[in-house]
């Protein structure tokens, strides 16, 4: 289960750097990133009902409950976040940061080290974000782009209508914009974090198509990188009130053999309100990073 909201602490990284001098770099880094996605401050809203949500008798929202529809369609309003593994005992996620998702960790986890898709220059890439002194955007502050803003232990909202579909991401305090118009994607876009989304509806699917990346985010906390040629697929489903099935396919031939695809659930999180949330105000960390080494 998710930790309760108001009992997270504004993580420092610093007082795990001795633990983390054992591990690789990379699994340092990864660490490091977890943590720094957790980071966050208090709402106006924690406590906020639901209007018009379904309840079982101890007035506890109904998570198999049914699904809701505007304009024929499934209303995939809500704040969510993606489902997470059972905490280890100890070891490398078990440090004190979020529960997490694999895939947020290690978009490639469903592979054996030996047979990740990766091309020369992908896993090139890998080894130099895994260097010591690397770039990491997320220790910087910077958007976590697409898809790895679905995968944080952190929630983001989603707003229905029927032209356009918002997803508010708390960390970064940061949005997408899903068009639903009908209109193409851009054909030579200026770069940017989260790319540029379309949106059509596959049955009672929410199928989006993001495409103009720029080349700086990261797709895991591990540090796996995409090039500009990358394009993202995304597959919304809800199935009922609580749940929302997300399948993820990239496309990238620089940087990946061929498409990955990955499948996870996004959980309801019932009233409550999104946090607002800006690393830069609280960031301790890049200043001890040098000392760990």
């Amino acid at each position: 289960m998710r930790r309760s909201r108001d009992e997270r602490d504004q993580t420092q990284v610093y007082g795990l750097i001795k633990t983390m001098r054992g591990l690789s770099s990379c699994a340092a880094w990864t660490v490091i990133a977890c943590l720094a996605a957790g980071l966050s401050v208090h709402a106006q809203w924690l406590n906020q009902a639901m209007a018009g949500a379904p309840r079982t008798a101890d007035g506890k929202i109904n998570m198999t409950g049914p699904v809701p529809r505007v304009n024929g369609k499934p209303d995939l309003s809500g704040i969510w976040q993606v489902q997470a593994e059972p905490r280890a005992p100890g070891g490398l996620f078990g440090l004190g940061e979020s529960p997490n998702s694999k895939y947020f960790r290690d978009i490639l986890s469903d592979f054996k080290p030996d047979e990740r898709p990766l091309t020369p220059a992908g896993a090139d890439l890998l080894r130099k974000h895994g260097l010591p002194g690397a770039f990491n955007p997320t220790l910087n502050c910077l958007p976590d782009g697409v898809p790895h803003g679905d995968l944080l232990p952190e929630p983001f909202k989603i707003i229905h209508s029927a032209g356009v579909i918002v997803m508010l991401y708390e960390v970064e305090t940061t949005f997408r914009q899903i068009f639903m118009d009908g209109r193409r994607l851009p054909v030579d876009p200026s770069p940017a974090w989260q790319g540029y989304s379309v949106g059509r509806w596959d049955g009672d699917t929410l199928v989006i198509e993001t495409a103009g990346f720029n080349d700086a985010s990261w797709l895991d906390a591990r540090g796996t990188g995409h090039s500009t040629e990358m394009r993202v697929q995304e597959r919304f489903r809800r199935r009922d009130y609580g749940h929302l099935e997300l399948t993820i396919t990239i496309t990238d031939p620089q940087t990946f053999t061929r498409p990955i695809s990955v499948s996870v659930v996004e959980e309801l999180l019932p009233d409550t309100g999104l946090f607002e949330h800006y690393c830069s105000e609280n960031e301790k960390d890049a200043a001890h990073i040098g000392k760990a080494r």
